[in-house]
């Protein structure tokens, strides 16, 4: 339709190219391609902006949420600044942002973003409202953690959260999903076992990939775009090609360089790639002793430092239209710049890796079909490893760059994307990359993980990690690392006071405290740092616990105990280079946790307190030091995080009647904007009306110190900062007030159940069940009590089998979004008791 590209152009800022008014077509109709082969350098994150013209106008075909996944090795994401673009683009276009504000519950701009970097890293707002339409970015760890129950770095009180509203009601696009096929696979899983359990709304799955794996019928370019003018020079782009052969490994870093020096002339942008670490940093010492300008890329390094990297002069000389300098400038990459990353150099000097990764490669040179580019490929003469016998071992691996050096020969010297396409599929699939060993997914493994109120491990629930990406020999396990403050301020006896799991919860990793590398290189790294300087380490597990240790205690291990995990150091440690680098040699590092405007760790005798924290409200407050005199002060360590834009905060008293009042309206709204059953708008309703009774009793209140009581009753106390320990849980409470009551006893049995179930699990409880020592309630028998404990983990397995694993996350969602649209909470939704 003409206005389709009205609006895309509006959005976009470009006219659109006839795939992309075929998608839009192809998505009205509920029609979503389960492969996507296109061309890099064509435009393919403009399937964000399509998906949302498609919701606007059939928002009852076409999902709410777009669920981007990247590969866990891109830097800088296309996709992200697509996003932010387009929420950009809503101010001005009236017409779109009404009709998506229809759509919404939520004032202001009716599109959520939730993205890895920048101003809406990991913010939450796609958690807030329910039927708002959001844009969520990720990587295969955020996003597919998440999605089985499992997040990274979440508490078990907002996984349900997490899983519902990714699992439901979404269309998941996985980017370069050549890249990760185990991930692509599970998806696929997902999708299924959703559709064999009669989830709500099962998620739509999109694999994007210019090189895919599979021989099947994706969806395509078409005589219409080949015509395309634009097109037409992005497909046939200039890559000269040449190979070179090296005998000696050793020389390879030696003679990329002085290609790369060679080739640079007077002023070209030169992309240089390598597999290995250790290459890109020897190419990188060549370059800068021959007084070389040159920037390094790696998956190695702090996000921080990564994020700094693109707002370089330097590294904008290979964006779009960038202005030539007056000398030539180098940027070294591992395949970290080989996806995601929108940028093109003049020349591309590079080693030899497996056909998908140099199909990506070639992608980022010459990449809008301008000029005339070179590409120089170095490869070794012999493959594989020489044995004593003087026989050569050849691993998959070793196979795949064969046959990738055969493929590139036939190519000739054409690298363009239709010299690519000329190769024959079945050849090039050969060349790829070895896939990893897909693990099978059962319904056993989705309920373990589903059972989210079972903290710590648990006999029979496998980590997800194995699932997201494989098992493959040639690529080794992996670690992150990051530094915080409070490794080295908790210790000993402070740590039962404050447990490094809710302080995690509290102030979570952020993408960019975090590098990740292989196991090995790391845990050899940290051996040498721990030779230097001792001190304490706090290893996180992908389950959520925290196991505390010194760094000499650490490397007294196995590796396997840093496989799959993070490892927090403290900062009076060392260990960062200033590219964010682990580097035993270093003798600081940097603790990058606090964000400024949005949270903040801050001394109490800081003489820059009150600039610091303004316009944020305490979360928490660490006694750190007592102080037993005048002249030693109490001191204690406060952390602050950005207010709500809107509602109540709750740093004030609530009453009980107040805030119920609350979440009833906000749960009204949202049901009225969804596409629920009668009856399920009903239960949640009811639901929101019960979820806080157990809050009336006595002991609750005297707790909260309530002053007033019985005169009146509060659901939030104001105090700041401060943790309420409950000797029972209030939602057990609650749903001991429900039976009985006139009210809940008149539903239909199908509404009070769900009603009971999303009492019961409104802070993350419930599922499956109440721990033994929170099975009780000062105003009832304990057997009582016990009985209903019992009688939750009946209904939880019943409510799942009916809606489904994500589809019963899914709706607890909905109340636990009112609950905390109605308790005033920052942006980024915590739980408040």
């Amino acid at each position: 339709m003409a206005e389709f590209a009205e609006f895309f152009e509006e959005l976009t800022g470009y006219k659109p190219f006839p795939w992309q008014q075929r998608l839009f077509t192809r998505m009205l109709a509920g029609d979503f391609p389960e492969t996507c082969t296109l061309p890099t350098g064509l435009g393919k994150t403009s399937i964000i902006a399509i998906w949302l013209l498609a919701l606007v106008h059939e928002p009852a075909r076409v999902p709410r949420r777009l669920v981007y996944v990247v590969n866990r090795r891109t830097v800088v994401d296309q996709a992200t600044a697509e996003a932010e673009n387009l929420r950009n683009s809503l101010q001005r276009i009236v017409s779109i942002r009404e009709r998506l504000s229809s759509l919404s519950s939520s004032a202001g701009i009716p599109l959520a973003i939730s993205t890895l970097r920048g101003q809406f890293a990991d913010n939450g707002e796609w958690l807030e409202d329910p039927g708002r339409p959001a844009i969520i970015l990720g990587t295969v760890d955020m996003v597919g953690s998440r999605l089985l129950f499992s997040g990274y770095g979440a508490g078990f009180k907002t996984r349900p959260a997490h899983a519902g509203f990714l699992g439901q009601d979404s269309l998941i696009v996985h980017d370069e999903a050549q890249l990760e096929p185990a991930f692509q696979s599970l998806l696929e899983e997902v999708r299924a076992e959703q559709l064999r359990c009669g989830d709500l709304f099962p998620i739509r799955v999109m694999a994007l990939t210019a090189t895919p794996r599979a021989l099947q019928e994706p969806f395509t370019l078409d005589g219409n775009d080949l015509a395309n003018t634009e097109i037409q020079a992005r497909v046939h782009a200039s890559k000269q090609l040449v190979l070179h052969p090296i005998e000696d490994e050793k020389e390879f870093a030696k003679k990329i360089a002085e290609k790369a020096i060679e080739v640079a002339g007077k002023s070209n942008a030169v992309l240089v790639f390598a597999r290995g670490v250790d290459t890109v940093s020897a190419i990188q010492r060549a370059l800068i002793k021959a007084k070389e300008t040159t920037l390094v890329l790696t998956g190695t390094m702090r996000g921080k430092e990564r994020e700094e990297l693109t707002a370089r002069p330097e590294f904008k000389r290979f964006l779009k239209d960038a202005t030539p300098g007056e000398k030539p400038v180098f940027l070294v990459c591992t395949s970290a710049g080989e996806v995601g990353v929108n940028m093109s150099g003049d020349a591309l000097v590079c080693d030899l890796s497996t056909f998908d990764a140099m199909a990506q490669r070639f992608g980022r040179v010459n990449r809008f079909g301008k000029k005339n580019a070179t590409i120089d490929v170095f490869h070794p003469v012999e493959f594989g490893k020489k044995k004593k016998d003087g026989t050569v071992q050849l691993g998959a691996f070793d196979l795949a760059l064969q046959k990738t050096l055969v493929q590139l020969r036939e190519l000739g010297l054409d690298a363009s994307p239709a010299g690519i396409g000329k190769l024959p599929i079945a050849e090039r699939l050969e060349a790829f990359s070895p896939a990893p060993e897909m693990l099978p997914v059962t319904d056993i493994h989705f309920n373990s993980w589903a059972l989210t109120t079972v903290r710590g491990r648990m006999p029979g629930r496998q980590p997800v990690e194995p699932y997201l990406h494989g098992v493959s020999e040639w690529q080794p396990p992996e670690t992150w690392v990051a530094w915080r403050e409070e490794v080295g301020i908790i210790t000993a006896d402070l740590m039962n006071a404050y447990p490094p799991e809710e302080l995690l919860e509290d102030y979570p990793l952020k993408p960019r405290e975090l590098l990740r590398d292989s196991s090995t290189r790391i845990f050899d790294n940290l051996k040498k740092l721990a030779a230097k300087n001792d001190g304490p380490v706090w290893l996180l597990h992908s389950d959520g616990t925290v196991e505390p240790k010194t760094l000499a205690e650490l490397v007294e291990d196995d590796i396997t105990a840093i496989e799959n995990i993070t490892v927090l150091l403290s900062t009076a440690i060392g260990g960062l280079d200033d590219d964010g680098i682990l580097d035993p040699s270093s003798e600081s590092a940097s603790d990058v946790a606090d964000e400024v405007g949005e949270r903040v760790r801050v001394w109490s005798d800081d003489p820059a307190r009150e600039s610091k924290i303004a316009g944020l409200r305490l979360i928490r407050s660490v006694g750190v030091e007592d102080g037993n005199d005048d002249e030693s002060p109490a001191r204690t360590w406060d952390w602050y995080e950005k207010r709500n834009q809107g509602g109540r905060t709750a740093s004030a008293p609530v009453s009980l009647a107040e805030h119920v009042a609350d979440v009833e309206s906000h749960a009204r709204r949202f049901a009225e904007k969804l596409p629920l059953k009668e009856y399920q708008k009903k239960a949640l309703i009811l639901a929101a009306k019960f979820h806080d009774s157990g809050k009336k009793r006595m002991l609750f209140q005297r707790m909260m110190g309530n002053e007033h009581y019985p005169d009146k009753v509060l659901a939030k106390s104001g105090r700041m900062g401060g943790r309420l320990v409950e000797p029972y849980r209030h939602e057990l409470g609650s749903l001991l007030d429900m039976a009985g009551h006139p009210e809940a006893e008149a539903q239909e049995e199908d509404v009070l159940e769900l009603a009971r179930h999303l009492v019961a699990a409104h802070h993350g409880r419930a599922r499956p069940h109440f721990p033994a020592n929170e099975q009780r309630d000062p105003e009832h028998p304990t057997i009582a009590a016990e009985k209903e404990s019992t009688s939750t983990a009946l209904r939880f397995a019943a409510l799942q089998s009916r809606f489904g694993r994500w589809g019963l996350a899914y709706l607890e969602s909905i109340l636990r979004a009112a609950d905390w649209a109605a308790s005033g909470n920052p942006s980024s939704p915590k739980e408040t008791e």
